[in-house]
């Protein structure tokens, strides 16, 4: 996976309005789960688009630089209230699966978006709005 995929911010924003508007037409969300710290951005651009004031976030971190952590490696802190089936837990990137995987297990009712999922990520996410190559993904905030 040498090759790299350099997103823009006008596209990222794009991209992730449209993942709003996926959500939107699905049901009524009442509450958006953050992944911190790609999960930030795309967070606030839901939270505008489906008009929810009711935001949390877990940390986690599945990579060092650009080396992923082992499972066992990965500490997730959630200080975050009650989860239930309105719930939508966001990050920007369903790479492997990994970090969506965790969470299941963490928030068992949620359901699970990202801006954009690669070929192994995407049967870990409910939604997403962009299908990614196995490429590096280079975000605007990462330049």
């Amino acid at each position: 996976m040498s090759e790299k995929l350099y997103i823009s911010w006008e596209e990222f924003h794009q991209q992730a309005k449209q993942l709003a508007a996926k959500l939107k037409a699905s049901k009524n969300w009442n509450k958006i789960v953050s992944v911190s710290r790609g999960g930030l951005l795309p967070a606030g651009i839901l939270a505008y688009e489906m008009d929810i004031r009711n935001v949390e976030v877990v940390n986690m971190s599945s990579y060092d630089g650009d080396k992923q952590r082992s499972n066992d490696a990965i500490d997730i802190q959630s200080f975050v209230g009650e989860v239930d089936e309105n719930t939508i837990v966001i990050d920007d990137l369903s790479d492997t699966g990994n970090t969506f995987r965790l969470l299941r297990k963490e928030f068992p009712k949620a359901h699970f978006a990202a801006v954009y999922a690669k070929p192994k990520g995407k049967e870990f996410v409910d939604f997403y709005a962009s299908p990614m190559p196995d490429s590096w993904i280079v975000f605007p905030w990462d330049l």
